[in-house]
């Protein structure tokens, strides 16, 4: 990776706006918003009333082939609702549930709710995994050595090999639960539970007779943790300020969140390790007269006590609550006691007048750091880029289906789901 290059960067982010002048022509009172059942229906001889429905309810099969999965299949589900009152916020409760020809299981529960008319929001994070995943060292320039082949996945699992990634099997047990109260308008103030759990750890490059050591088994052995098991649990506070309009998929406002876990020993943890999170999101439209045209940012930061932390615990792109940050790389392709990560996707309507199809073109960044202070924050930068299709499925509550392509440092990915990244 080279030196991080930030002014480069914000020029490119900057340079977005320009590229959607011509969307401006659409009036929204001339254009009412479509969506696939709407197209759907015209097509009827007799079309059908829609009832108003304050929920929408997704699923989809899950089908796909990699080397470090086998064949997979299963089923994807979201359920988005909101409450009675006209002003009520949407809420997101998804899921997926996978088995796979090398015997693994992934089971995923993920929980984004506002309740008793907003005044509860509700984050949430479960999983039950039996799982392989690689690994590539720590900090962004890695793997130390050499460089890798080109790395292609699939919504974040990898799907190709290289003699320098690191792949290792495991189980994962998650149990991430916070609950906030609104104590005025935007403004939440809650805690939470965090839990993570891996079990029967096993680095399939790891060779102590060769000796072969990967970075898992000597960061372990450095620090004091044991390499086949070891678990994290904690409590947190929790802040948040939430002025999105819609928190599926945002035309106007921002979102920003600050979590403090601490996990001590007596909770379980091998050494009493506490993290930092910060997490903003902003949207800001382009045009008055069509909402769907509009730049959004999104930037997120990890930071923990350095060597206090396991492995496999550690900050890494992709383990963000929902798993979509770093289109372009596989999940876990950069990892760091520290890392700091930054995105802007420009979205914009390709179907004239409030039709269901839309794109978007994105730009992110990444940066983690090693523990003792080898390599520090923005040393160095990873970036990616790309590009997706967006279908409107359900105009209530704006949940589009999506595809994106993404690209990366010798390395690229196709992604697929419902609703937007971020």
């Amino acid at each position: 990776m080279k030196k991080a290059r930030p002014f480069y960067l914000v020029f490119m982010l900057n340079l977005f706006p320009i590229l959607g002048w011509a969307q401006d022509t659409i009036r929204v009172s001339d254009c009412p918003p479509k969506d696939l059942p709407d197209i759907i229906n015209s097509w009827r001889k007799t079309p059908k009333e829609r009832k108003d429905k304050t929920g929408s309810l997704f699923l989809v099969p899950v089908i796909s082939s990699n080397p470090a999965t086998g064949f997979a299949i299963g089923v994807a589900g979201q359920y988005t609702f909101k409450g009675k009152k006209p002003d009520s916020h949407y809420s997101i409760f998804s899921g997926n549930a996978t088995v796979t020809t090398k015997n693994q299981v992934m089971f995923q529960v993920k929980n984004n709710i506002y309740l008793k008319d907003d005044r509860l929001f509700l984050t949430g994070d479960w999983r039950y995994f039996l799982f392989s995943q690689a690994t590539y060292g720590l900090g962004t320039n890695t793997p130390e050595g050499g460089a890798l082949n080109y790395q292609y996945g699939i919504n974040g699992w990898e799907s190709s090999e290289d003699s320098l990634v690191q792949p290792m099997k495991f189980d994962h047990i998650r149990f991430h639960q916070t609950i906030s109260w609104r104590l005025r308008q935007s403004f939440y103030l809650g805690f939470g539970y965090h839990f993570d759990w891996f079990n029967n750890i096993i680095d399939e490059r790891l060779d102590t007779l060769r000796p072969l050591y990967t970075s898992h088994y000597l960061y372990s052995k450095n620090y004091d943790f044991n390499t086949e098991e070891y678990l994290i649990s904690g409590l947190s506070a929790n802040i948040t300020y939430d002025t999105r309009d819609n928190l599926v998929n945002a035309y106007k406002g921002f979102f920003a969140n600050f979590n403090y876990r601490l996990s001590p020993e007596f909770l379980g943890s091998k050494k009493t390790v506490n993290m930092l999170s910060l997490e903003w999101r902003s949207f800001h439209g382009l045009s008055s007269r069509n909402p769907r045209h509009l730049i959004s940012f999104w930037l997120m930061g990890n930071y923990t006590d350095s060597g206090k932390m396991p492995y496999l615990n550690l900050p890494a792109l992709g383990y963000d609550q929902r798993g979509r940050s770093g289109r372009g790389y596989t999940q876990g392709r950069f990892r760091g006691n520290n890392i700091v990560y930054g995105e802007t996707e420009y979205r914009f309507p390709i179907s004239p007048c409030g039709g269901i199809f839309g794109g978007v073109l994105f730009l992110n960044a990444t940066t983690a750091s090693k523990p003792g202070g080898e390599e520090k924050l923005f040393d160095y930068l990873a970036p990616g880029y790309g590009f997706g299709l967006r279908m409107m499925v359900d105009k209530k509550s704006r949940t589009n289906l999506q595809i994106d392509f993404g690209f990366g440092k010798k390395s690229g990915g196709v992604y697929f789901g419902a609703s937007e990244t971020f």
